[in-house]
This record gives C-alpha cells, sequence and structure tokens, in this order.
C-alpha cells in the first residue's frame, strides 16, 4: 500500500480498498487488530539516552576533569588514598547528577504525552475523542477548522475547505480541497486537493476522510529522518546563570593562583598546595548548580500539570511570576461553558425553557408561568428544527450524565429542541444538510443549507446584531412580514435585555431557494433572510472564578476580559465577578475599529472588558498593552487566536475547546479551560523562581564560606583547615541534597499578596547578592573560629581539621533552613512544611557523622574522633547562622512596617 496513488481512487474504491465504512466508520474490534497489525500512528523517535551516554557527559565537565587529573597525580606521586577518594567522589557526584538529569527527562517526558495530538474518530457509528497514535488506517476522521490532521487521510467530504500545508510542502498559503477523484499518473503533493496530510492543520471548514496511511508510511514518516525533536531552549534564567558561571570559572583561577602562590611563599607542601587549590577550584564553582535548577523547573512543571496547566515551553514558567495582566476569554474559562437554553423568542412571545445542564429534560412554559399547549409547542417547531439542523454538536447519555460532543453552545439548542421531542437523528433523515457555510468568527455566523421534503430551505444562526442586519423579514405567527426598522430595533432591545441579564443570544434566520446557490458564498447565502427568533443560554460563572480574580488583584494583576458576546453580557458578568471595578471601561469591537494605535494606547490602561471583538482584535489589545510595560498572559481557542497567543508573553490555550493550531502557538495548555488554573499558574511560577533564587543563594553563600574560611586562615599563617577531601565532600556531597530540597519549597504564604517581579530583574536583586556575602563570610568564620579555638586549645592537627569539617558542614546545614524565605521566620513557617528539607538535612548529616565515626572512613577523610566538650562547641557555632539571620529577617520586617 505504502506507492498507492489514493489521490487517483474516487471515494468508494478507497473504501473498499481500506476495508472502511464512510458513515460507520471501523468496528472497535477491528481497530484494535489493525492496531496490532500497522503499530501506532507515530513518527520514530530518537531513543532516549541511556545511561551509559548520561555517565560520560557528566564526566565530560570542565570540573570533573580537573578532579580527574588531580587524582592521576596524587596516584602518580604516590597518594593512593587521595587518588581513589577522588575518584569515589567523582563517580559519587556523576551517579547523583544521572539520577537527577534521568527525573528531569522523565517529567518533561510525561509533559509531553499528557500534550498529544488527538483526533474525532467515529467507531461502530459514534463519535469519539482518540489519541492520534490510536488511529488505523481504514479509520473514519472528522476535522474542523483548527484541528491537526492526524494521518495520510483521502477526502470524503468537505464545506468550505482549506489546509495549511507548509509543514509539508513550505506553501505559506491554504490549499483548498476538494473529495473530485483525480485521474492522473503523477501528481504532486500540493496538487492533491482530495488528500489531507499528516502535520498540516484546517484553517477553514470541515472535513470528513478516511485515514489512508499511518506512522512513518505518511507522507511526513517518509522524511521523518530530516526532523529532529525540537531542542528545549534554556530559560532566560538557565542563560544567566550559565554566563554567571563562566564569571565565577575566572574569579576561581585568580583566586586559586593567589591561594597556591602564597601557600608556596609561606613554604607550604607543595603539593598540599595542589590539592587544595584544586579543591578551592571546585568550591569556588557551584557545579551542582545547573543540575538542581534543571530538577527544580523539571519538578515545578510537573507540579503545574497537576494543577492542570501544561507548560510547553520552559520559559513560560519564569514568565509567569512577571505577569501583570491576564486577558481571558469569557465562555468555559470565566463562566462553566455548561451552556442551557433558558428562554426562546418566536414571533413576538417569549417562552421559557426549564432544565439545566445537557439532559433533555424539562418543559417550555409561558409567560403566566404554565406549561405551553401542543398548538404552541407546535408553533415553536421550525425554530427548535433550525436550531438543532444548523448545530453540529451531539449530546450523548454516559456513566456520568449527558455530555456534549462538540461545542457547548450548539449542544443547548440540541438538548432544547430534545426536550420538544426533536432529535437529531431523526430530523437529519427528513431535513438532510445539502450545503453548508461553517462558522466564521470574523462573520460570527453559521449558515446551513437543507432539502425539506423537496424544499430548499437554509438556516442561519449567529450573533444576533449580525442576524439581524442581514434579515429582510420577520416570521409571525401567521405569516411574513418586512422587517422595518421599528421592528428591528425592538428585536435589538430584546437581544440587550436578554444581555444585561447576563445571558448569551443566539439568532435565527432562514431562507427559502429554489436551488442551493452554486456558488457558496456569505455574500449571497447570508442576505435577504427571515428573521425567525432569538435564543437565550445562560452558562453560569465558574464559582472559583471570582476568588481567582480577587487573588488576582491582591497580586497587582489586572484581569481582563475579551470576548465575543454582547457587551452588556459581558459587562454583567465582568461586574459579578469582580473584574469590571468603579471608574473601568468597556469597549467594543466596533468602537476597537475606529481607533488608530496612538487612541488605543491611551485607553487600554482603564478597559476591563473588551466585548464584540475578533480575535484579530486581541492582537491589537496585546500590542497596547506591551506598549506600557506589561506582561500579558492571554487565552485562546481558535484558529484565529494563534497570532495573539504568540505574541503575547505568556499564551494560554484552552485544553478542551481548544484546537491543535492554538496549542501549538501556545506556551501553556489548561487542561480545564479554567480562568482559576492560570492564577494557580502564577502562584507556581512565582514560587519556582523563588526557590531557584534559594537554591542560588544558598550553594555561592557555602561556597563563599569554604573561599572565606581557607583564605584567610592561610593569610594568618593557619594552613588550610580544611583537607582537600573534606572540600570535595562539603561541595559534592554535602550541599547538594539540601540546594534540591530548597527547590521543592512549597508556596509561601503572602505570595500572591506582592506585586510582580520586574523581568529585567537580576538574580542577585532583592538584597540576595548581599545576603551571599555576608552569610558566606559568616559561615566560613564560623569554621575559621572552630579551627583557631582548636589550635589554641593544643588538640592536634587532624582534630582541628576535624572542627572546621563539622562547623563548616553543620552551619551549612542548619543555614539551609534560613533560605526557605528572605523575610519570614522559620518559626511562623513551620518546619514540617518542607518536609524534603528535613530529609536531606537527616541524610547529609548522617552522611558527616560517618566519615568521622568509622574507622576506616577516618583514616581517608583525615578526621578524629572528638571529645564531648568539642562536639558541643561546634555544635553550638553551626547554630548561630540561624540567630543570627532570624535577627535581620526582624530588622527587614520592622523596616517594612508603616510609619
Amino acid at each position: 500500500m505504502e506507492d498507492k496513488k489514493w489521490y487517483s481512487l474516487d471515494v468508494q474504491e478507497a473504501c473498499l480498498e481500506l476495508g472502511a465504512n464512510p458513515e460507520q466508520g471501523l468496528a472497535a474490534i477491528e481497530a484494535a487488530a489493525r492496531l496490532q497489525a500497522h503499530g501506532p500512528n507515530a513518527l520514530q523517535k530518537k531513543p532516549p539516552r541511556s545511561l551509559f551516554s548520561m555517565f560520560i557527559g557528566q564526566m565530560k565537565e570542565i570540573l570533573v576533569l580537573i578532579l580527574v587529573v588531580a587524582a592521576v597525580i596524587s596516584g602518580m606521586l604516590g597518594e593512593w588514598e587521595d587518588a581513589i577518594v577522588i575518584l569515589v567522589i567523582v563517580i559519587l557526584n556523576a551517579v547523583i547528577g544521572i539520577i537527577q538529569e534521568n527525573k528531569a527527562e522523565n517529567a518533561l517526558k510525561a509533559l509531553k504525552d499528557l500534550t498529544k495530538p488527538s483526533a474525532k474518530v467515529v467507531r461502530d457509528g459514534k463519535v469519539m475523542q482518540l489519541s492520534a497514535e490510536e488511529v488505523v488506517p481504514g479509520d473514519l476522521i472528522l476535522l474542523d477548522a483548527g484541528d491537526s490532521v492526524p494521518a495520510d487521510l483521502r477526502l470524503i467530504e468537505g464545506a468550505s475547505l482549506r489546509s495549511n500545508e507548509s509543514a509539508l510542502t513550505g506553501e505559506s498559503l491554504p490549499v483548498e480541497k476538494d473529495p473530485a477523484a483525480i485521474k492522473a499518473d503523477q501528481v504532486s503533493i500540493g496538487d492533491r486537493k482530495n488528500m489531507l496530510f499528516m502535520g498540516a492543520t484546517i484553517t477553514g471548514g470541515r472535513a470528513k476522510a478516511i485515514a489512508v496511511e499511518t506512522g512513518m508510511k505518511t507522507q511526513l514518516g517518509r522524511i521523518a529522518q530530516l526532523l529532529d525533536e525540537a531542542v528545549i531552549e534554556p530559560t532566560p534564567l538557565q542563560q544567566r546563570l550559565g554566563k554567571m558561571g563562566k564569571i565565577l570559572g575566572i574569579a576561581a583561577v585568580v583566586i586559586v593562583s593567589l591561594v597556591l602562590l602564597i601557600g608556596l611563599w609561606r613554604g607550604e607542601n607543595m603539593l598540599d598546595m595542589f590539592m587544595i587549590a584544586i579543591s578551592l577550584a571546585v568550591a569556588a564553582v557551584p557545579e551542582g548548580l545547573p543540575a538542581v535548577v534543571t530538577i527544580v523547573l523539571a519538578l515545578g512543571v510537573t507540579r503545574m500539570s497537576r494543577h492542570r496547566a501544561i507548560i510547553r515551553k520552559l520559559p513560560a514558567v519564569e514568565t509567569l511570576g512577571t505577569a501583570t495582566v491576564i486577558c481571558s476569554d469569557k465562555t468555559g474559562t470565566l463562566t462553566k461553558n455548561e451552556m442551557t437554553a433558558t428562554s426562546v423568542y418566536n414571533a413576538g412571545r417569549l417562552f421559557e425553557i426549564t432544565g439545566t445542564g445537557y439532559a433533555p429534560e424539562g418543559a417550555f412554559l409561558d409567560q403566566d408561568g404554565s406549561e405551553v399547549s401542543p398548538a404552541t409547542l407546535a408553533s415553536l417547531h421550525l425554530t427548535l428544527l433550525g436550531g438543532l439542523l444548523n448545530s453540529d454538536a451531539q449530546v450523548e447519555a454516559t456513566e456520568k450524565g449527558y455530555q456534549v460532543i462538540g461545542d457547548p453552545t450548539e449542544g443547548a439548542l440540541v438538548v432544547a429542541a430534545a426536550k420538544a421531542g426533536l432529535t437529531r437523528e431523526a430530523s437529519r433523515q427528513t431535513s438532510p444538510r445539502i450545503a453548508e457555510l461553517p462558522f466564521d468568527s470574523d462573520r460570527k455566523m453559521m449558515t446551513t443549507f437543507h432539502n425539506m421534503e423537496g424544499v430548499f430551505r437554509s438556516f442561519t444562526k449567529g450573533a444576533p446584531d449580525v442576524v439581524v442586519e442581514r434579515c429582510t423579514h420577520v416570521l409571525l405567527r401567521e405569516e411574513t412580514a418586512v422587517l422595518d426598522e421599528e421592528y428591528r430595533k425592538q428585536l435589538l432591545a430584546i437581544n440587550s435585555q436578554f444581555a444585561s441579564q447576563g445571558q448569551r443570544v443566539l439568532a435565527l434566520a432562514s431562507r427559502l431557494w429554489q436551488e442551493v446557490p452554486l456558488s457558496l458564498a456569505a455574500a449571497t447565502a447570508e442576505r435577504e433572510l427571515t428573521f425567525i427568533g432569538f435564543f437565550a443560554l445562560q452558562d453560569p460563572p465558574r464559582p472559583e472564578a471570582k476568588d481567582a480574580v480577587a487573588r488576582c488583584h491582591s497580586a497587582g494583576i489586572r484581569t481582563v476580559m475579551i470576548t465575543g458576546d454582547h457587551r452588556d453580557t459581558a459587562v454583567a458578568i465582568a461586574r459579578d465577578l469582580g473584574i469590571l471595578q468603579p471608574g473601568d471601561d468597556s469597549l467594543t469591537g466596533d468602537q476597537l475599529e475606529q481607533m488608530n494605535e496612538e487612541q488605543l494606547n491611551g485607553v487600554v490602561n482603564h478597559v476591563s472588558v473588551f466585548a464584540r471583538v475578533s480575535p484579530e482584535h486581541k492582537l491589537r489589545i496585546v500590542d497596547a498593552l506591551k506598549y506600557h510595560g506589561h506582561i500579558v498572559a492571554m487565552t485562546g481557542d481558535g484558529v484565529n487566536d494563534a497570532p495573539a497567543l504568540k505574541r503575547a508573553d505568556i499564551g494560554a490555550a484552552m485544553g478542551i475547546s481548544g484546537t491543535e493550531v492554538a496549542k501549538e502557538a501556545s506556551d501553556m495548555v489548561l487542561q480545564d479551560d479554567n480562568f482559576a488554573t492560570i492564577v494557580q499558574a502564577v502562584e507556581e511560577g512565582r514560587t519556582i523562581y523563588n526557590n531557584i533564587r534559594g537554591s542560588v543563594q544558598y550553594l555561592l553563600s557555602c561556597n563563599t564560606g569554604e573561599i572565606v574560611a581557607i583564605f584567610t586562615s592561610l593569610l594568618l599563617g593557619l594552613g588550610s583547615p580544611l583537607s582537600p577531601i573534606q572540600i570535595l565532600w562539603l561541595n559534592l556531597v554535602t550541599d547538594g541534597p539540601p540546594a534540591l530540597a530548597l527547590g521543592l519549597e512549597p508556596p509561601q504564604k503572602g505570595i500572591m499578596g506582592r506585586p510582580p517581579r520586574d523581568p529585567k530583574e537580576g538574580i542577585f536583586a532583592g538584597g540576595v547578592g548581599a545576603a551571599i556575602l555576608w552569610q558566606g563570610l559568616m559561615i566560613g568564620l564560623l569554621s575559621l573560629t572552630a579551627y583557631w579555638f582548636a589550635l589554641a586549645w593544643g588538640r592536634t592537627l587532624q582534630e582541628a581539621h576535624t572542627m572546621a569539617f563539622v562547623a563548616m558542614a553543620m552551619s551549612q546545614l542548619v543555614h539551609s533552613f534560613n533560605i526557605r524565605s528572605t523575610e519570614l521566620s522559620l518559626f511562623t513557617l513551620k518546619l514540617g512544611t518542607n518536609r524534603s528539607l528535613i530529609y536531606a538535612f537527616l541524610v547529609s548529616a548522617a552522611a558527616l557523622f560517618i566519615v568521622i565515626l568509622v574507622p576506616f572512613l577516618r583514616n581517608i577523610f583525615g578526621t578524629a574522633l572528638l571529645a564531648p566538650s568539642d562536639w558541643a562547641f561546634v555544635l553550638s557555632l553551626s547554630l548561630i547562622p540561624l540567630l543570627l539571620v532570624e535577627i535581620s529577617k526582624l530588622w527587614r520586617r520592622y523596616q517594612k512596617k508603616p510609619a
């Protein structure tokens, strides 16, 4: 089948060749057998890195190579113990690095799995949403605007269908598609008008097609060897830390050279000074930092995925913490997206529809509250039938209740019709759809043509102002009348009344035809219409949305509602949610059209509701907000939302209602389409950045302490307080676990009560740089104090080294608890809120005691057993960082108190 010319076969021939059913689709059993035979519908990927290749990658690090050279030189000079210990520490460090790297890769792979594309497939006559990987040859696929094509498909039906095949052909313009067979021998991919190809996206219209090739047999699969997996770009923070590492590397060379020269000048042993210099080089550069940052980012985005926010691009994590404006759609994001038709207006009368949700249970009530008679219900037949026929949604009963497959708004119309006894299947048999103009966000309408027992009738539904404008007549109880200006104003007033109550309104119109127009164009098919009625639909606000908006306000983030709905509807819901504050304005798309860029820039900071806007307007709104220096998060779900999602600093696509095009353009996907999820993601973004800064502060202050202790001691002529092996142990083993645990710190109380961080703010801003210096100085001097007193008290050199070693290690471990917050007291935070840090403290402390208490390790690390009084002294010294930092936090809180 690989070289089959599917484009040359007509639909019946293609279905026969594939054993496909163009109406019912494949049977589930047959599909499972084909999946077994053909394999998953996926392109072959590069195999994941092996543990051995990860190990080699770890060993290529420049500092590791320096240590290996040091071990070789030690061995050559007969210092086998030192050589072996150095190699063991290097291997141990590499193993830890591999574990962290593997964990990060697995976390990111899991996130990719969550954002795998899906496909609408018909099997056993039922439409179902499946992973694209489950599509098999012969599957019946349904596609709408914004969908990604899951495999190579032979088109069966297409309505105004256009496909963007630039990923395959390089042609940037969408290609119009037609199901007709192409009777030619050789046809280029770009000219195969009846084929849809994997990797393409549907830019307009809708389609029904049969899968003909999957996986590596698709056109995209044939060139898959030319395609590489997208490289994960480092975040701006990672790039800044990379530059910082290079600067620290240069500083290390300078410090090491000075220490070596001073030691030699003072007559120290050449080998000892060489090993101390190497150890200092390791101490000066926090080589564990890149691994810590990577694992913190990976685990952070995994935690965000549990809150239903899937990060597609790592830099978005950092940007989220700086967001100043969130521009959100209304329907489904701020509201529940459980549309229910609550009223229908027809021929001058308003009827209430009872029942909520998608269960087809309810009644039609007259204005006096009584149930309508069968005759009155019959007068609503054309209105309800038109809404049903003009909808593509289906309502299905599931174990969890009734659910809508398709657009929820159309689902509400299907349910309303079902309450009057009209079903989708029966109506489509008696009034089959023969042509259509799919919904377009620019036109704000959808039109379908039907053969109703020999009579051709079109139904047009859409935005009330747009539909009413195209009507020339109105259907009254027994006749059709001319729609004059007075009646037109009356209809628009009824629409406004519904909208002011927070209800969404759809207008329905119709037209009779002698024959279906040969050229289906909106300009001809959607004019001279007859107005039939209004549907009033209610989509209640999400209960959590109001609290989420309030959290945004307290966090210094503006919330802006952008919707295609009527202005009155949008304003009513925005006011209820707290988005529209006193002094705020609202703008419509028409008003936006009349404004130039300068005028929009002048008012955008005071507008909280944009109504009746198109996706193109979103782009202008983003640009205007960014003109004022705002960091903008923007939600979107449609094909035309993609440019705005890309232009925004954080593009958030809808996971349920969003098209594949929107998801591909986004930085983040909201799996539940919920505004509160964005706010949760902002909190997580702020937390992750704070945690990474904490890890940086901890590692650098510890490294600074080691340099201060050794450098000062050498200048005083006391020799090094720490042996080379001890320095390596501190830097590569003791510091790592707490640094990683600090990256897992949960969100702190009040993190959403402070303004957003300036994106230009450096990693050392806010006093972090100064804290690293004075805290490093404190740790270094404490270790030096322990060393000096040990010598003064007549302890052996080995005991003095041990006291300095314990003081350095324990003061660093105690200091890790200080880093949890720059302002809040440890006693306010409570110890148990970060159990990972407690475990890290215990593991690192246990490792320290083991190298002192186990005899053969004492010989290797040059440690000695200490007297109880010496233990009491060094452990007391190690508590001083907690006392001093708590005092500094108290002073900071005092300074921030209002006078």
